[in-house]
């Protein structure tokens, strides 16, 4: 389960790079159907209208899963001064409690958001998949640009909030067996430390 560890910065640097590919070749597209060149009449062919709709749908991904790397990473926004007050084994059943709340919420966003996909349009694809009978189905609404199903975008929440349930589960057992949460170092760079070795 190894690659489970960075799962979220593949994913993430995956829908960035993604992104960014995306909007740099519209981008170059627009500029260059406007130049009059040899090419433009092929270029005035290209259909790029896709491209901003593409690009929102990677970020609200790339969100979803960033969560779940701020659970797993320690850098979410919290309030712990009067927590940090208390006696340690207060201190310690508040920490749990507020972990395992985490962990109940996203999980029941990830179940409301498969039963919303799953109802969506998913439950279409899966009886077309495997021959199934489709009678009194419906197929489910698409995007406007694109034309995917919005089911395939809805899977973001299921599987975002899924997986930072996940890490909230993994963070509060780290807790209850070490003490220890999760700290994020603004300092830190990933790798620097490795250069200064080699220097």
């Amino acid at each position: 389960m190894k690659w489970l560890d960075h799962l979220e910065e593949w994913l993430i640097a995956s829908f960035m790079g993604a992104a960014t590919l995306i909007i740099f070749v519209s981008v170059v597209h627009r500029y260059l159907t406007g130049i009059n060149s040899p090419m433009q009449d092929w270029l005035l062919t290209l259909d790029f209208a896709w491209a901003q709709e593409a690009t929102i749908y990677l970020f609200v991904w790339m969100a979803k899963f960033g969560a779940a790397y701020g659970v797993r990473t320690g850098i979410h926004v919290g309030v712990d001064v009067l927590i940090n007050q208390l006696s340690e084994p207060k201190r310690r059943a508040f920490v749990l409690f507020g972990l395992m709340a985490g962990a109940l919420f996203t999980g029941s966003i990830a179940t409301m958001g498969a039963s919303f996909v799953w109802h969506n349009g998913a439950h279409y694809a899966f009886h077309h998949f495997l021959h199934l009978d489709m009678t009194d189905l419906i197929e489910g609404p698409t995007t406007p640009d694109l034309e995917w199903p919005t089911w395939v975008i809805y899977l973001a929440i299921p599987l975002g909030s899924g997986l930072m349930c996940f890490r909230f589960l993994q963070v509060a057992r780290h807790f209850a067996l070490t003490g220890e949460l999760p700290h994020h170092d603004h300092g830190h760079v990933d790798g620097l430390d490795d250069e200064v070795a080699k220097a």
